[in-house]
């Protein structure tokens, strides 16, 4: 269970969440709805608030549903970072599907209407983030344990 969780890339969970909400998602139909001409008939949907605090300066805060899966994307590349210190072939195998999901949101990001958002590009780019650190660090630990077998040579 716990190679599986090494191999298992954790940004595959907001990807798949965003995927469910974007996909059946045709928007409200009104042409006047979205700020913006030809914009993602999603935005309505991510820009509504989730959460509305009062805060002590009289204003309300207010975070939107985009901004609360960004968060939670922010919170799962945290610990993807943190797994990818391991050096073990889970970590190659995690590596690659990484760069997969890669791939796989850029193509929704440029061809899907309703993944050319904000939201949906901060977490693509959590993604080639992902891939990126995860195999910088991979290299510079394996380095690291490579160099410390050197001082051993006789």
């Amino acid at each position: 269970m716990r190679v599986l969780l090494g191999i298992f890339p954790l940004l595959v969970i907001p990807v798949a969440i965003y995927n469910l909400i974007a996909l059946p998602f045709g928007g409200s139909g009104d042409p006047d709805s979205a700020v913006i001409a030809n914009a993602s008939p999603i935005l309505d949907l991510l820009n509504n608030p989730m959460l509305t605090m009062p805060m002590i300066s009289g204003v309300n805060w207010a975070v939107t549903n985009g901004e609360m899966l960004i968060l939670f994307s922010i919170a799962l590349l945290f610990m993807e970072i943190l797994k990818s210190t391991s050096t073990g072939t889970a970590t190659i195998i995690n590596h690659a599907i990484s760069m997969i999901l890669f791939i796989v949101c850029l193509v929704e990001f440029l061809l899907l209407p309703n993944f050319a958002t904000s939201v949906f590009f901060i977490i693509m780019i959590m993604t080639l983030l992902d891939v990126l650190a995860g195999v910088v660090v991979t290299i510079v630990s394996a380095r690291r344990d490579f160099g410390v077998g050197e001082g051993f040579s006789a």
